[in-house]
């Protein structure tokens, strides 16, 4: 069916508690069959526990990261100040928060994951493209974290062991023992993973003060190297406050929100476990925005110190780290990437493609099984290309994955909040022939939203060093504006086409 204004849903397939919660009816049946899966279910209303501090610590976890560290430090090496680096951050968490809360409503309310919560607007069937379209995101983000992680081991065993280890034979370009450590990295996460969700909330709860503190230490060793704190803040920007620096200014916005635009799409994945909307509201809202203006701060400040000190930006904090002598501070700060990067790898990387990869054969891939396809994905698309150089990092990398993460983003606010007013029929999500069923499984409305949206997004981006060029030239305006001109254009086209076409199919067939 294509129903786009849902009528009252029944009493006996889902009660709707006094703080708004809603969950299976107490003895109707659970939702079965192809399209559903113990993962996948919702969660009922009393194991949904997580409470603010639980959601401020996962995204403390999460900001206080090395990807999140080179974001920063990245905008210090083509030319920001650290004025001019932690406004664009701060702006754009502003910016990237406000869909995030939109979309993460309907996990505390419904206790759904995201391609549950997709499959509303896509179709039963048609959810396994956005869903796909995150994972293999999600993939790419995996993989550039487990490099970084690996090459954390890398420096620390170097260190500790000498130069038979930093020295080793080469193999593509890195020393063998190199690979290994990624490997030994990567073997980590998955065994973290394989333990569930309530192992994850624990490891994110001590994680993210522990991270924290090492970022300051971080700090408080670049300002003796500098001589004190004045040369960090004395760093000029090469750009000014002029043409310069706007030029430069919109396509790293847009970059800064793509970093997150993957979690505001599939932050239902945690809320579903939300106590209450309150809970993952005023989490987000004090997790998100000011943990990661303030890690971008400490983080321009270092880098800033290490072109102070060392006559260029160092802008990856574990090739920075390797630059000490002093053995425990070395063990520290490199201890404490680990920590931060298994913080985020795992809560942002592999659950959420575990749900997205369960969603595509819920009979077939458990939550487990998904999160072992991203971790073989993660190393299949080649990390540490794409963390090589900061500006295909920044612009290329996170500019693609911006605009076609905000398209999906403005269809998912268009149908659930303006189209459906936030109700939903759990059922429906996991039966063929319901009102998410439309067309074979399929809204055509969602998908052609979707193209056209994407294509606008990113047709016109740069793709180096990937590639030396454009897929459609006469979109180049457009590619510094990416998630924006994607949120906005597949919200605006999926309400007409809705608008137009829905209400009167939905209409015919009720008939």
């Amino acid at each position: 069916m294509t129903d786009t204004a849902p009528p009252h849903i029944p009493p006996s397939a889902q009660v709707t508690l006094a703080d708004g919660r809603v969950e299976i009816a107490p003895g109707a049946p659970r939702p079965s069959g192809r399209y559903a899966n113990e993962d996948l279910l919702p969660v009922p209303a009393g194991r949904r526990t997580w409470t603010t501090y639980n959601f401020s610590a996962l995204w403390v976890g999460m900001a206080h990261n090395t990807a999140s560290w080179t974001l920063a430090s990245g905008l210090i090496a083509v030319g920001m100040d650290w004025k001019q680096a932690v406004f664009t951050i701060a702006v754009a968490n502003l910016v990237v928060l406000v869909p995030m809360l939109l979309t993460g409503h309907a996990g505390p309310k419904y206790g759904i994951p995201f391609p549950v919560f997709a499959r509303a607007s896509f179709g039963v069937r048609g959810a396994n493209l956005p869903a796909v379209v995150r994972a293999l995101v999600a993939c790419g983000w995996f993989g550039i974290q487990t490099w970084i992680g690996g090459e954390a081991i890398y420096f620390l065993a170097g260190k500790l062991i000498g130069h038979s280890w930093s020295d080793a034979a080469h193999i593509g370009g890195y020393a063998w023992t190199m690979w290994l450590s990624f490997a030994l990295f990567w073997v980590l996460q998955v065994a973290i993973i394989h333990r569930g969700m309530e192992t994850i909330r624990r490891f994110e709860n001590w994680a993210a003060p522990f991270v924290l503190v090492g970022a300051f230490v971080m700090l408080w060793w670049m300002a003796s190297k500098a001589g004190g704190v004045g040369p960090l803040f004395d760093q000029p920007s090469t750009l000014g406050w002029g043409g310069g620096f706007w030029k430069l200014f919109w396509p790293s916005l847009m970059g800064m929100i793509g970093f997150w635009s993957t979690l505001s799409l599939n932050i239902p994945d945690f809320t579903r476990y939300g106590r209450s909307q309150k809970a993952q509201t005023w989490g987000q809202a004090l997790g998100l925005p000011t943990t990661m203006t303030l890690f971008a701060f400490l983080s321009v400040l270092v880098t800033s110190g290490s072109q102070a000190v060392y006559g260029k930006p160092v802008w990856d904090p574990v090739q920075l780290a390797a630059k000490t002598d002093n053995v425990v501070g070395l063990l520290y700060a490199l201890v404490t990437v680990l920590v931060a990067t298994l913080s985020v790898n795992i809560a942002a990387n592999l659950v959420s493609p575990a749900f997205d990869f369960s969603n595509v054969a819920p009979s077939k891939v458990s939550f487990r099984t998904g999160a072992l396809i991203t971790a073989v994905l993660a190393v299949l698309i080649f990390p540490w290309k794409l963390y090589s150089d900061p500006q295909g990092y920044i612009f290329t990398w996170l500019g693609l994955v911006g605009g076609l993460l905000g398209t999906v983003a403005g269809i998912l606010v268009a149908d659930y909040w303006i189209v459906r007013r936030t109700r939903l029929d759990l059922a429906d999500l996991y039966r063929t022939g319901g009102r998410y069923w439309y067309a074979g499984g399929w809204n055509w409305r969602a998908v052609l939203a979707f193209v056209v949206g994407g294509v606008l997004a990113i047709g016109g981006a740069s793709l180096k060093p990937l590639y030396d060029g454009r897929p459609i030239p006469a979109l180049a305006p457009l590619a510094d504006y990416g998630w924006a001109v994607g949120l906005g254009t597949s919200l605006v086209l999926y309400l007409a086409l809705t608008l137009l076409t829905g209400r009167r199919e939905g209409a015919a067939q009720a008939v």
